[in-house]
């Protein structure tokens, strides 16, 4: 059918039903949008306040009197948004903008609603005080509300508390500064001790560095990291199998090695060494601490050499004890050998008692006395054992004073009396004994006399 031939009734019914259609989704829409509007006013989740241009509050919504304390009846066409905001705040906020924006902002209402005024997106935090005079952190976007022709009718204020995200904020923080802390330590520790100390990852590449190792190398903790362990010491080859050591039987210790600095400075060090893990226990590489052993192995190197010197001194020790013994050896026959012929002609003297006088024969006696007393003492003497041992044996037995005396007596008082001394010896009533060595005790009266 043309057009030219269409229905006029037709026509005006199709043209009415797609009025109908439009008229039914225009009203679907503002259902959906009034839904909307209800779910958003009617939310218990986060409060919403809406106020007139002037920024009288109009609407209180479920959520805000939850969060607040107030009811709507509280606080509609009697308080503005400001009224229940921290006033330091809301006087901090007008400066600032002010600042920002190149123009003075009344501190109050207009301070949290100047951007959305301006057509500016806003969300900010802000402190609001509930009824009870109760605080809590909130986070607020501001929109303007705006007639058909654009003009501000007033603005909606979209809040949620913020508390616990507030805290879980500040628990963060507070964990942030603690782990901070702990790693300040941590590197403290690293940085103050002695040793140069350097961590590895299981191929033997540098991961950190403390000043010391710094020192050691003479290039910087950057220059180290990321640079095989193995290219600072004079055997990269002894460097390497240190590391698989370390990887194979977990710890190493006193594994020697010569660092060589930048310069050419090469220093002798001793490393110990272990591997470490994650909290999984997966192995992340080789933490070692390297101590200069420079000035101890000069001192080592310096016992050696005197212990080699004492050695030395031993066997010119032992040499001359050798010595000894085959000069004391030898002298036992010679002095002896005359003393047994001085003996021995005193004893066949005295035995011809026809040819000599009393007074030669007490001379005869003094001498054979002194003799043998001599010849005891040389015996002793030569005890090579008894001297060498530090042992000396004792032979106790009750010993008669006047009768030592007497023979000491008999040995020094010609002597004596050479030298123009008058010798007194005590005279003893009754006999008087000591338990003692005779020859020993007899000696000691014979040292003091002489």
């Amino acid at each position: 059918m043309s057009k030219k031939n269409r229905d006029p009734a037709i026509s005006n019914c199709t043209a009415g039903t797609a009025e109908g259609i439009t008229e039914i989704r225009r009203k679907e829409v503002l259902l959906k949008t009034g839904a909307l509007q209800n779910a958003i006013f009617n939310s218990a989740n986060f409060s919403s306040i809406a106020t007139d241009a002037k920024g009288v509050i109009q609407i209180f919504n479920v959520g805000a009197e939850r969060m607040l304390g107030y009811t709507a009846a509280d606080v509609i066409n009697k308080m503005t948004p400001a009224e229940i905001s921290d006033p330091q705040e809301v006087i901090a906020r007008a400066k600032a903008l002010s600042t920002e924006l190149g123009t003075p902002i009344t501190p109050g209402f207009e301070a949290l609603v100047f951007k959305a005024s301006r057509g500016i997106e806003d969300i900010y935090e802000l402190t609001y005080i509930r009824k009870d005079g109760s605080r809590f952190p909130a986070v607020v976007s501001v929109t303007a509300l705006r007639d058909v022709h654009g003009g501000v009718i007033g603005y909606l204020l979209i809040g949620t508390d913020n508390s616990e995200r507030k805290q879980i904020k500040e628990e963060q923080k507070k964990l942030d500064q603690r782990l901070h802390d702990q790693q300040l330590y941590t590197r403290s520790l690293i940085e103050s001790n002695i040793d140069a100390l350097m961590t590895t990852n299981p191929s033997g590449i540098i991961t950190d560095v403390n000043k010391q190792m710094e020192a050691l190398t003479g290039c910087t903790r950057d220059e180290l990291i990321g640079t095989p362990f193995k290219n600072y010491f004079t055997d990269p080859e002894l460097a390497e199998v240190g590391i698989k050591l370390v990887l194979s039987e977990k710890k190493v210790t006193d594994y020697e090695l010569t660092a060589r600095a930048r310069d050419g400075t090469e220093t002798a060090v001793s490393y110990n060494a272990t591997t470490f893990y994650d909290r999984d226990k997966v192995l992340q590489g080789v933490f070692a601490a390297a101590r200069d052993v420079t000035e101890r192995n000069l001192q080592d190197q310096a016992l050696r050499e005197k212990n080699i010197e004492l050695e030395n001194a031993r066997a010119v020790a032992d040499k001359a004890n050798l010595a000894k013994s085959d000069f004391l050896s030898s002298m036992s026959h010679e002095l002896r050998s005359p003393l047994n012929a001085i003996l021995g002609f005193a004893q066949l003297m005295e035995s011809d008692s026809t040819s000599i006088t009393p007074s030669q024969k007490n001379s005869l006696a003094y001498i054979l006395q002194a003799g043998w007393h001599l010849l005891t003492l040389i015996n002793e003497i030569l005890d090579l054992a008894t001297i060498e041992s530090g042992k000396v044996l004792m032979s106790q037995e009750p010993v008669a004073l006047d009768e030592v005396m007497l023979e000491c007596r008999n040995m020094i008082e010609n002597q004596a009396e050479q030298r123009g001394i008058k010798l007194t010896f005590p005279q003893f009533d009754i006999p008087l004994y000591v338990s003692a060595d005779r020859t020993r005790l007899k000696q000691v009266f014979i040292n003091l006399l002489s």
